[in-house]
């Protein structure tokens, strides 16, 4: 067993995990800890708690100490900055006519590296902008592209359900969402529809898809074969899968519709799905 702490250095952002070292760490404490970027302010979100040697992927760091009042201090100069910076860059960046949206910026702790995070349908050459932007803050610069999903985590926004985008409000990690998952769920397979902010596939269709995998297992399909109280052989023509009700047609082509229950299946249609319905893009632009 090994004691692990789970650190995070943004408010919905991935946790990261460290070794809690000789500190006894406790829940929202903020500690310094280092990271490939350098030296970073970030605070506890899992309490030190022992593992198993082998869930670790990687050797843990250990943190490098509880922050003090300084290390706080140096953090909120540095939100300060970066601020500043971004209108410096964002500025450049407009007048070098480049084509590449600027996201954020921000600075390690030891204000050793700035790091400038953008969007972009392609490569950019930026090694001007680069050259421009060490001669403006005479330290350590790094550019850094993000997919739109990510993108969309910084900027934030509202989704169609009228509320904060999950990425932005609670959801540290993206998960894999395929078309086939909202097919399964009977949604229009519309982009408009289906797309978040970020142009991919809202994220709920993943973290919904149990729900209905569940649903769908005892319940009849589209194209099934299936008896009623009132008909033998219906062709099931829709399904409404939270109210669990399914419409039939029978070979006089009337429709009614049933509550599962009272359906019983007797032959299956197996749906073809093709490999583009396994894509988890609805534009055509890749991460």
């Amino acid at each position: 067993m090994i004691k692990v702490v789970g650190i995070t250095f943004k408010d919905v952002g991935k946790i990261y995990w460290f070794s809690p070292g000789p500190y006894k760490l406790e829940k929202d404490e903020k500690v310094v800890v280092e990271t490939i970027r350098g030296l970073e302010l970030g605070y506890v979100t899992v309490p030190p708690r022992e593992v198993e040697d082998g869930v670790l992927e990687h050797e843990l760091k250990s943190v490098v100490r509880i922050a003090s009042n300084n290390d706080i201090k140096a953090y909120n100069e540095n939100q300060i900055k970066a601020k500043q910076a971004y209108e410096i860059a964002e500025k450049i960046i407009k007048e070098d006519k480049l084509e590449m949206k600027l996201l954020e910026c921000e600075y390690t702790l030891d204000k050793q590296k700035i790091i400038f995070y953008y969007n972009a349908d392609g490569r950019v050459d930026f090694r001007e902008l680069l050259k421009q932007l060490a001669s403006e803050f005479k330290i350590r610069i790094e550019l850094r592209q993000i997919g739109t999903r990510e993108g969309a985590k910084f900027i934030g926004g509202i989704g169609s359900c009228g509320r904060e985008i999950c990425c932005k409000s609670h959801l540290r990690e993206f998960d894999l969402v395929t078309m086939k998952m909202a097919k399964d769920q009977g949604m229009s397979l519309n982009a408009s529809k289906i797309a978040g902010l970020c142009g991919k596939l809202m994220c709920c269709i993943g973290y919904e898809n149990p729900l209905y995998e569940e649903i769908r297992s005892r319940i009849p399909l589209i194209g099934d074969i299936v008896d009623t109280p009132r008909c033998k052989g219906c062709k099931v023509i829709d399904v409404n899968y939270l109210k669990e009700i399914v419409k039939t047609i029978d070979n006089e082509e009337n429709i009614e519709q049933w509550p599962a229950e009272e359906v019983i299946k007797i032959k299956s249609h197996e749906e073809e799905t093709s490999d583009a319905d396994l894509t988890d893009d609805v534009t055509e632009d890749a991460e």
